[in-house]
């Protein structure tokens, strides 16, 4: 009988455990809630929680401490709850978030609100007194060989395969910031760090699969906030590369959409894939069809790159706010946005207001990669161009991709005089800089991780790089520099590929042959690279002149262009002479600029230059003076 009984005991327990499981199963339904914290004090104080389970939106929802609800929206998808809340005069700490069905709790989740940094709404963005890094970090050094593959993600390491994972990361890019910091970098641009889960070809990170979760072959979101507080410590700024404009394919969100509408998705093509026309132009062409607007910004930029649809207001605030919480959590000094001009035009003008409300001092830089100077304008905030069509795209600036144009060609074309060859390519560019109405809050650059190498265009040709990069590091902006650079780095994708262009670091990674971080480590071809962009551009960090002056520029001859920066204190006088013989050049030409002054400091060469009537540049040379 005792026995009888003890078996009747156990068996219910054992059903009360089962029991216990399946309720488990069936009411702890919430998998994910992003943003996973927020901050109090924002000035937005409305706040779009999503909510993912399954089946969570049979719930009823309900939140402590008389927070107010403001909304919540429930869609086509059962497994998500957009729940809105109000946010003001809420304190740091937690909040309880209760799930309940026909007045039964099912759950309670707490939420925490942080205690924001002092002054983090008027932190200073990039600007023009800052020189820009652009590394990626897959290929730039290797500081914790742990986490070259990682159990979380698909594609492992591979360093044989130029379109393989490498093994760069976040600690190799920390071990080697007093090495960018002492080029003349004051800002650092890496391409993306979150996580991207594709199986091949995930390297370049522009895929996406997880919004608030920096790839775990990279790092964790902890190395990435400390990546921003070492370069704070050296007086550097952080700038992310975001992505608005496509996730990856296997982002959690596209795996289970919440809408049918939160991509672009084409009828006609596979899996609701249709690529991209890339035609930009339509997005402001008062002609265009609506069949070529649409596909252009609708289109997929490429298989494993769902389009997302801006338009859709739930998409909306989740990228604005994923965009805040990065910017507040790490600590970033501003944006480089890819592919800002395939974005839905309206809605991502409201993407980056959003942002700048926020923070006003911020920077972002928009990716409009285009050929002619009023089309890049129109998308430059307060452009004269754009309020043609009561457009406002409140970007605070843009790439100068017709200067890139003229950099990779023009010091091939050596002839002395040309009417449209040659140095008047670079006069023409900065004749159109009254269409930009901020033209220092613009990117300049000689390359980076998506053109061919500026060393292989000029065939390592040394004096072909010294009047690159004096133009670059001279001219009004904001220079951004392609690593790898500074050593002469060569590549070529139009034969071998991105890889090709994305090479590896010598000396990034243990055991390699060579160690170009050092100048022990460098040959002394590539430390004739080093040295000169090192000088050039700490040189340039000084210098406001350069960074906030303006610009006079003249007319080339024989293939020689001088143009002056000068404020109000100091005039500083630069000379690319193209031709491949030495020019003299009759100073008189130049007396508006030159004024009174009777000498000036060569800062290439450290000589010391007189003004009596005639100025010799020998040839493929440049000179950068400072008046006295």
């Amino acid at each position: 009988m005792t026995n009888k009984k003890n078996k009747h005991q156990h068996m219910k327990s054992i059903i009360k455990v089962v029991i216990l499981l399946f309720s488990i199963s069936i009411f702890s339904q919430v998998e994910k809630i992003e943003p996973p914290f927020w901050w109090s004090n924002m000035k937005n104080p409305e706040l779009q929680l999503v909510v993912y389970g399954n089946n969570i939106a049979k719930y009823d929802v309900s939140i402590s401490d008389n927070i107010k609800i403001i909304n919540v929206r429930k869609t086509e998808n059962p497994n998500y709850q957009f729940i809105t809340v109000s946010t003001e005069n809420i304190n740091p700490g937690n909040i309880n978030i209760t799930f309940s069905e026909k007045g039964k709790k099912i759950q309670t989740l707490a939420y925490e609100f942080k205690q924001r940094r002092e002054n983090s709404s008027i932190r200073d963005g990039f600007d023009s007194s800052d020189a820009m890094y652009l590394i990626m970090p897959d290929r730039f050094a290797n500081g914790n060989p742990n986490n070259d593959s990682t159990a979380d993600t698909v594609e492992k390491a591979d360093r044989t395969n130029p379109g393989g994972r490498h093994g760069g990361d976040i600690q190799g890019v920390i071990d080697h910031l007093d090495y960018i910091n002492d080029l003349g970098f004051t800002s650092l641009w890496s391409t993306p760090l979150l996580e991207d889960n594709e199986p091949v070809y995930s390297y370049h990170t522009y895929a996406q699969s997880d919004l608030y979760k920096i790839d775990s072959r990279f790092g964790t979101n902890e190395d990435y906030k400390r990546l921003a507080s070492e370069m704070h410590k050296r007086d550097m700024k952080l700038i992310m590369d975001y992505v608005t404009n496509h996730w990856g394919s296997k982002h959690w969100m596209i795996q289970d959409l919440p809408t049918k509408d939160w991509i672009h998705y084409w009828e006609n093509g596979e899996k609701g894939f249709q690529r991209s026309s890339y035609r930009m132009s339509t997005q402001f062409d008062s002609n265009a069809s609506q069949h070529d607007s649409h596909a252009c910004m609708d289109g997929w930029f490429d298989t494993t790159m769902p389009d997302m649809n801006q338009s859709n207001p739930l998409l909306l605030k989740y990228i604005t706010q994923n965009a805040i919480w990065w910017i507040e959590y790490a600590d970033l000094d501003g944006f480089r946005v890819d592919t800002y001009s395939y974005n839905d035009k309206e809605a991502i003008a409201k993407w980056t207001k959003a942002i700048m409300d926020e923070y006003p001092n911020f920077n972002i830089v928009g990716e409009v990669w285009m050929h002619n100077q009023s089309q890049m304008a129109y998308w430059q905030k307060d452009s004269k161009v754009g309020a043609i069509d009561s457009f406002n795209s409140n970007l605070p600036s843009v790439m100068d991709f017709t200067l890139h144009d003229a950099v990779t060609v023009m010091f091939n074309e050596e002839e002395k005089w040309s009417w449209d060859k040659g140095m008047i390519r670079a006069y023409d560019n900065f004749t159109n800089d009254f269409l930009y109405p901020d033209i220092n809050n613009i990117l300049v650059f000689a390359g980076n991780h998506d053109t061919n190498r500026i060393n292989e265009i000029y065939k390592s040709d040394i004096n072909k790089y010294k009047l690159v990069m004096s133009l670059i590091a001279t001219v009004r902006g904001i220079p951004q520099f392609y690593y790898g650079d500074e050593i002469g780095m060569l590549g070529d994708k139009n034969a071998k590929g991105d890889g090709d262009i994305r090479r590896d670091f010598p000396g990034g990674w243990q055991g390699d042959a060579s160690n170009a971080f050092t100048a022990q480590g460098r040959t002394d071809s590539q430390n004739s690279y080093y040295n000169f962009t090192k000088k050039l551009f700490n040189w340039r960090k000084s210098k406001d002149v350069i960074h906030n002056g303006k610009t006079m520029q003249y007319v080339p001859q024989n293939n020689v262009y001088v143009y002056f920066r000068y404020n109000d204190s100091e005039r500083v006088m630069v000379v690319l002479n193209n031709s491949t013989d030495a020019q003299s050049l009759e100073l008189s030409r130049f007396a508006e600029m030159i004024k009174e002054s009777k000498y000036g400091q060569e800062i290439l060469s450290g000589n010391e230059i007189e003004f009596n009537g005639t100025l010799k540049v020998e040839a493929k040379s440049s000179m950068i003076i400072e008046l006295k």
